[in-house]
């Protein structure tokens, strides 16, 4: 207690702290009324100019604030509360708003984000679906707009500038109607820009597989304000945002293995972990398995048939149609284990999806191989300032501090909160908490009370839908399977009556108004006065008397913040509301962690099935265990960032050499890094075959090895070996192999020209950069699959991931260079004297077949050798022909016939390599 009493003291103190600003915002509010429109608007130009003249954000917020609270006010018909205010500029200083569901929180941001867009370097809004994203920008978008902000949106597919003088014929919703379909570029160029979390984390990996600056659409990271911020930095946080592509065609094994685990019994074959959702295999089940497969020894059959036996039986037995899943339109589709939503076109990795697809008899897909890949913490660290809002995010402050540096301001509301919690009631089992349910929900519909009914999976939503149905309780159900009605279904679940049955309410974005939705016009302004408002009071009025909005919990969460969330859905702006959670022995949270102690007790007192306990003893354990889920989720979580983190260094290295090579416009300096890596590999080749001094052997193989970088005739080997021999000394051959290759590239760069050798030297770079990335994001996954094993050997596996993942990347960084030097001369060209349809046959890599290192030597960079010329040089990444055979080693065959290795061949025949 003394704990949480020195948080909320601190709180307080930072509260009184926002006071003074808050009062000079208000001492603006006569001036500004008095503006008209148009000097309204310009008060935007003239912030940008005082702004650019040196004052700072927070010389302007009084002012500012007090200008967009009267724009909102014009067009929406909204004023801002001094709460709202506060909200505002905790979020302008970086810092988490915690604000009661129904306080507004998107009105807060829309101030905020008004003044630091001031500053010209863009602000982000970032919601969790497309809908939200979409209706903010149009809604509150549209008082930023009135003031001269140009705003933008981004969601899956469609980006869209807000442009009052467009209209969609088509679209009902008056806030969507004036989005106009745009570039992503062009959207993100706004001064505010509405999007999703997932839209903004791809679009930033997107933007680092492009090969041209002009295809870049985001124009930075300046300041982010994340709404349901701890949906999108915790709940979010363990799921990584990764860009694949198909590498290798599903087979049967999946099916076979499915069908394999199913005879598998639970009592002697495997054993499950849920609370760490993982399974194994006891020695009776491997010795079972090893008898179906016909193999003596599984473990040394090969690691693959392990880690896909092993996924099976997770899909068989840790993962659940319609709680982690739905079957649609024959695909397997994941629910977000926090909102309920579905999440089209994510998938499990590691092989799990494909077997939960061959468990459910739907179409296999591919596996898939990881072009790019980031987290969410990482993501949304890349922003020079952070913030958000949310309903509940004070029991998760140590976490925000730790992973982001964002402490938590708790908010006060506009007015008192008078909502009844009422203390759990604990069941023995699940059949008779249902039962219970469905009776409380019958007495309060009598009486014509509305009630939210929470569940914690589509399964027990509709359990309790087929409860209520025996009952002739009238309710609509909301979950992943009618999700697109979500909006809709929540406004009026306050009405007189209503029964609403969801799963995961938290976050839904959406205001619960007794009475239903009041009437607005087109602009969103309340239609008081109008004959339909009194109608509306009317029945606000019966169902604040009815004792308002009644929540009902079916089961506790793991996390303490959804069932805060849940509760949170009544009692908004000083409305009366009740809650009450039901619980049961039988439910995971008390199966797994927190129900020994409660079952004694109910053992103890012999109580029948159907009788409850209702005690805050009661509520208190259960908050205990949930306490305990907390923390071991944290530091999941945090563990996950600490590796993360080692691939996020090293990611930020190699996407900034990728800018740096995009944005470089003069080709000179691209031409000088390419000369200065070939002088440092051919010195270096030259100084690791003269260990020894120079025996014929030795010079043989610095010829040898010189034709991998610059490929001549093959006559050109003994040329070589003839010059270096009457050369003898080191630093002279190493001066003569160098000038061989530079003359070379100075007369290709001749011939086809400055600017078309740039482009060649531009796709060498990005080319090999991306491929052995690639192969880099691999390895790193096999190395972090199995570091935990170090842990046996009393070593830290982390200390060990670090140290390997370090040699790695530099091994990785040598390598880029190794390549690109071996690259650039044998990039195909095209003559452009063909026809397109007949393209070019090869001219070995791209020197004439008929160029001698004494022509080279002899004509330096002056004469015109008579190279093919370059017709075009691709600008789209090798990765999509490498992806067609990634399973293929990089020293196997290529199957393209040509007899080289594959790391060889995909190398030297890029870009117009064919598989």
């Amino acid at each position: 207690m003394k704990l949480f009493a020195k948080i909320f003291d601190s709180n307080e103190k930072q509260v009184v702290k926002l006071q003074p600003q808050i009062d000079a915002v208000n001492s603006w509010e006569a001036k500004v009324k008095k503006l008209t429109d148009s000097k309204l608007k310009e008060k935007t130009s003239e912030f940008k100019k005082r702004y650019e003249s040196g004052e700072t954000l927070d010389d302007l917020l009084p002012e500012a604030f007090a200008v967009v609270r009267e724009g909102i006010l014009r067009t929406i018909g909204q004023r801002a509360y001094d709460v709202q205010l506060m909200a505002a500029i905790t979020i302008h200083q970086g810092q988490i708003a915690e604000q009661r569901t129904g306080e507004g929180k998107t009105h807060s941001a829309a101030i905020a984000a008004y003044l630091n867009a001031l500053s010209g370097k863009g602000v982000h809004i970032v919601t969790v679906n497309d809908y939200l994203a979409r209706r903010d920008a149009g809604w509150y978008g549209k008082a930023l707009n009135f003031l001269g902000l140009e705003i933008g949106c981004i969601i899956h597919d469609h980006s869209f500038v807000l442009d009052s003088t467009y209209k969609d014929k088509d679209q009902k919703d008056e806030r969507l109607a004036h989005l106009r379909e745009v570039s992503k570029k062009d959207a993100y160029n706004a001064d505010v820009t509405y999007g999703t979390n997932n839209e903004f984390g791809f679009d930033y990996l997107r933007d680092n597989m492009v090969w041209q600056k002009e295809q870049f659409s985001q124009r930075g990271h300046n300041f982010a304000i994340v709404d349901e911020v701890d949906s999108i930095l915790i709940d979010e946080a363990r799921t990584p945002l990764i860009i694949s592509s198909p590498a290798e065609e599903a087979t049967d094994k999946y099916v076979q293995f499915s069908r394999l685990v199913k005879d598998l019994s639970s009592s002697t074959d495997f054993v499950l972990e849920e609370k760490t959702r993982s399974a194994s295999l006891t020695e009776h089940g491997i010795l079972k398995v090893e008898k179906r497969l016909g193999v003596p020894n599984l473990y040394e059959k090969d690691f693959s048939t392990v880690h896909h036996i092993e996924q099976a039986l997770k899909a068989q037995t840790l993962y659940h149609r319609d709680r982690d899943y739905v079957v649609k339109e024959g695909e397997i589709v994941i629910v977000d284990e926090f909102t309920g939503r579905l999440l089209p076109g994510r998938r499990y990795s590691d092989g799990l999806h494909q077997a939960i697809e061959a468990k459910e008899g739907v179409p296999i897909q591919k596996e898939s191989k990881t072009l790019a890949t980031i987290s969410f913490q990482n993501y949304f660290r890349l922003y020079d300032k952070l913030s958000g809002m949310t309903g509940t995010a004070a029991t998760e402050s140590e976490e925000f501090h730790k992973i982001y540096k964002l402490e938590v301001v708790i908010i006060p509301t506009n007015k008192p909160m008078v909502r009844k919690d009422h203390s759990d009631v604990v069941y023995k089992t699940a059949r008779a908490k249902f039962t219970a349910v469905a009776n409380e929900v019958g007495d309060r519909n009598n009486q014509g009370q509305p009630v939210l009914i929470g569940t914690t999976s589509i399964e027990k939503n509709e359990l309790l839908s087929s409860l209520l149905k025996r009952k002739k309780i009238p309710h609509i159900v909301l979950n992943a399977k009618n999700h697109l009605k979500e909006a809709e279904i929540i406004a009026q679940a306050g009405t007189k009556g209503a029964v609403t049955l969801a799963t995961n309410i938290a976050g839904r974005g959406v205001d619960i108004i007794l009475g239903g939705t009041p009437p607005m016009d087109e602009s969103g302004r309340l239609r008081i006065g109008t004959t339909e408002y009194k109608a509306w009071e009317k029945r606000h009025e019966d169902v604040v008397k009815l004792g308002g909005l009644h929540i009902v919990g079916t089961e506790r969460h793991e996390s303490r913040r959804i069932d805060n969330q849940l509760r949170g859905r009544a009692g908004r702006q000083g409305d009366p509301g009740s809650s009450k959670f039901y619980v049961s022995l039988e439910d995971d949270i008390m199966r797994l962690f927190g129900g020994d102690s409660v079952a004694k007790i109910m053992g103890m007192l012999r109580l029948p099935e159907d009788t409850p306990i209702e005690h805050g003893m009661v509520s208190k354990a259960i908050e205990n265990a949930q306490s305990k889920i907390e923390g071991h989720n944290f530091d999941s979580r945090k563990h996950l960032v600490e590796y993360d983190d080692v691939a996020n260094r090293q990611r930020e290295i190699v996407y900034n050499l990728r800018k740096e090579v995009i944005f470089e416009e003069d080709f000179e300096k691209l031409t000088n890094k390419i000369l200065e890596k070939v002088e440092d590999e051919i010195s270096a080749m030259v100084i690791a075959n003269s260990a020894e001094g120079f025996s014929k052997t030795e010079l043989e193989k610095v010829a040898s090895e010189f034709l991998t970088i610059v490929p001549f005739d093959e006559g050109s080997q003994k040329e070589i070996f003839k010059e270096i021999d009457k050369l003898k000394e080191q630093e002279k051959i190493i001066n003569f192999l160098v000038g061989v290759a530079k003359n070379l590239y100075g007369q290709r760069k001749q011939t086809i020209g400055k600017e078309q050798a740039g482009q060649i030297d531009r796709f060498a770079h990005l080319s090999v950069i991306d491929t052995l990335w690639v192969e880099h994001l691999d390895t790193l996954d096999d190395l972090r699959e199995g570091i935990g094993l170090r842990g046996y050997s009393q070593r830290d596996p982390l200390v060990e991931y670090k140290k390997e993942a370090f040699d790695l990347f530099e091994k990785l960084m040598a390598n880029i260079d190794y390549e690109i030097v071996r690259r650039v001369f044998k990039i195909q060209i095209q003559n452009p004297n063909q026809q397109a349809e007949q393209p070019a046959a090869p001219t070995g890599v791209g020197v004439s077949t008929s160029t001698s290192v004494t022509q080279v030597i002899e004509q330096g960079a002056t004469e015109d050798t008579g190279y093919p010329v370059a017709e075009e040089i691709p600008t789209s990444p090798a990765i999509a022909a490498e992806a067609k055979v990634a399973k293929i080693g990089r020293n196997d065959p290529c199957p393209c016939g040509s007899g080289l290795k594959w790391k060889k061949c995909g190398l030297i025949n890029a870009p117009t390599h064919k598989i």
